[in-house]
């Protein structure tokens, strides 16, 4: 064995030394520094059937062309029909009301090939018991256990009713109270157990070892103390954290503060302020405190900048329209919303019904940001200011004008690149660049592209190809600032600037063709029908785990073809559709409870 001599023992301490430097800045940093990607929330509320995991895995290249993060719902079984939010399998039951384990499992890997991190849900401060109000389920893991207790539950949950109900029933809860806010849906979890600490921490790294989540999204933080986000984040050490701090007050920065900066949060301030302006058609309240504080993007405290931990959004799951009259949905303007969102510093979070109504518009916007360099930590400045108008300038190469975007007049140094209803973007002149107004993505109808010339040179001429080959003086099409191009089957457009005979600021824009397909009902092949056979198959959601059982009966006249006593007769599990759901089929036996006159189902 060769002996170290005291210069290499000096290097070695020094390189130990700065790997575990390096391995605590990484468990505390919460939110990547400059970074500029954007997210999307990949569902809403009960969207059981466009968020199926089956479903978002097919748009896998068209999301992963523009975003960066999906977050997705609490991917685990609820015992039924969930949002996840009712959580209650962690490690061992991956059937949820969004497809089963395999299909979630084929997901996340898609999108990680493609570039794309999956954010989980992640649901700690409360959770669902299994068969009574204080037992949790046995799971194992890594060739360990892991089960919660009811002392695992706060003293003082449910106002006191459930300690009430265990101590009346032969058991005991936990000596701590709540460390944060309580919530009596579901039994909140005492953080200072050193048993639920051990479970939680295993649970988020089978989250992102085990099953491939890039980041966290934590529901309900203020349910807890801050100071337990912290200590599982330094153990798991996720490429992302945000927590749901819902509040209209500083109280969100001061939560960010008590992980230590180990988590972003969503910016609610910023959601706030940017939905008052939309609803009151009032843009000058863009530039106002919302209750007496500002957005996290825009603040400054003696402790640092905010802006790197802000996680933006317009709408999300929680405040959009629904039946519930306590929701606060943004009512109008919502790609001028959406745009005002994707010019700022922060992290954008695009909420999925507005990407689905304006998936061509927020394609652009999310380019034009992308290739402007906007990021977490971008600076802007207020250039015009107006109860009908708004504009701010980002990091000086991005220009977005919400409001009457015709009044406002940015002069020479810049180009408008995209418009629409309330909204335009342009890019500075200095930035020397082309540009496609369609952003990459898929598409089943041909459409027009227009090209622009992004340069202080007036008569900066352009060359693109449509093959993937580098534009150049001698290669591709030349044309004028303003061209229209049709894209009518997948491919891969490069344009330049051509100035001189010099060829720079390409960008590519990769256009897929996709056929649309009608929806229709795929018939597995082991549905059969015998002759004379009188019978009905039915598709269950991967959540119904029990028999299924048909209840088959008409009204007049009155007959049950299903022996007359509920739930009905037993069906036949056959197989498992290509969707991921199981497929049950009931025959009928030929009786019926009443001889009357009916003949059949």
């Amino acid at each position: 064995m060769n002996k170290l001599n005291s210069t290499s023992m000096v290097k070695v301490l020094l390189m130990l030394f700065t790997f575990q430097f390096s391995l605590l800045t990484v468990s505390a940093q919460g939110w990547p520094e400059n970074y500029g990607g954007v997210m999307l929330q990949g569902f809403y509320w009960d969207s059981f059937k466009d968020t199926r995991w089956v479903l978002l895995e097919q748009q896998a290249n068209d999301l992963a062309a523009s975003f960066d993060l999906i977050w997705i719902p609490q991917s685990g079984n609820c015992g039924s029909q969930s949002m996840g939010y009712d959580d209650l399998w962690w490690f061992n039951d991956y059937n949820s009301s969004f497809g089963n384990e395999a299909q979630l499992r084929s997901m996340i890997q898609t999108f990680k090939s493609l570039g794309l991190g999956t954010i989980a849900d992640v649901v700690i401060n409360h959770r669902r018991n299994l068969s009574n109000w204080v037992d949790f389920p046995k799971e194992s893991w890594n060739g360990e256990d892991y089960e919660m207790v009811s002392t695992d539950i706060c003293a003082n949950d449910d106002g006191g009713a459930t300690k009430k109900w265990a101590t009346s029933n032969g058991y005991s809860v936990s000596a701590n109270n709540d460390t944060g806010e309580g919530w009596d849906g579901m039994r909140d979890l005492d953080h200072k157990s050193e048993n639920v600490q051990r479970i939680v921490k295993a649970y988020l790294n089978f989250l992102l070892s085990d099953l491939g989540y890039t980041g966290f999204r934590y529901d309900m933080v203020k349910g807890y103390n801050a100071s337990y986000t912290k200590m599982y984040n330094e153990d798991s050490k996720p490429q992302f954290s945000v927590g749901e701090c819902w509040d209209s007050s500083n109280t969100i920065r001061k939560w960010i503060d008590g992980t230590e900066k180990t988590s972003a949060a969503f910016d609610f301030q910023f959601r706030y302020t940017v939905r008052n302006a939309c609803n009151n058609g009032n843009w000058q309240r863009l530039s106002q405190q919302n209750e007496g504080n500002w957005p996290l993007v825009s603040i400054n405290f003696s402790s640092g900048a905010y802006r790197q931990y802000a996680v933006t959004f317009v709408e999300n799951h929680d405040t959009e329209k629904r039946s519930n009259a306590a929701q606060d949905p943004l009512k109008k303007d919502t790609l001028a919303a959406n745009a005002y969102m994707l010019a700022m510093p922060g992290t954008p979070c695009i909420f999925l019904k507005h990407w689905q109504a304006y998936k061509a518009e927020l394609k652009a916007m999310i380019a034009a940001r992308k290739l402007a360099g906007i990021n977490n930590m971008s600076a802007y400045e207020n250039i015009a200011n107006n109860t009908k108008y708004y504009a701010n300038s980002i990091d000086g190469k991005l220009l977005v004008v919400v409001g009457d975007e015709k009044q406002v007049e940015p002069g020479g140094g810049w180009t408008k690149i995209l418009s629409g209803y309330h909204y335009a973007y342009y890019l500075a002149n200095s930035m020397e660049t082309a540009w496609a107004n369609k952003g990459s993505g898929d598409f089943s109808e041909p459409f027009d592209v227009e090209l622009k010339a992004v340069s202080n040179t007036d008569d900066a001429q352009l060359v693109y190809t449509l093959d993937g080959s580098e534009p150049s003086a001698t290669n591709g099409t030349q044309t004028l600032s303003g061209t229209l191009v049709r894209i009518e089957d997948t491919a891969t457009l490069k344009v330049g600037l051509l100035v001189n005979g010099v060829v720079s600021g390409i960008i590519t824009r990769t256009y897929t063709y996709q056929e649309a397909v009608p929806s229709e009902v795929v018939i597995p092949d082991f549905c059969t029908v015998a002759e004379g056979e009188v019978c009905a198959f039915f598709e269950a959601p991967t959540h119904w785990t029990n028999t299924v059982y048909c209840w088959a009966w008409t009204d007049s006249p009155s007959d049950n073809f299903t022996g007359g006593s509920w739930p009905g007769v037993a069906c036949e599990l056959l197989g498992t559709a290509t969707n991921g759901n199981n497929v049950w089929k009931w025959t009928w036996d030929g009786k019926k409870q009443k001889g009357s006159s009916a003949t059949q189902p």
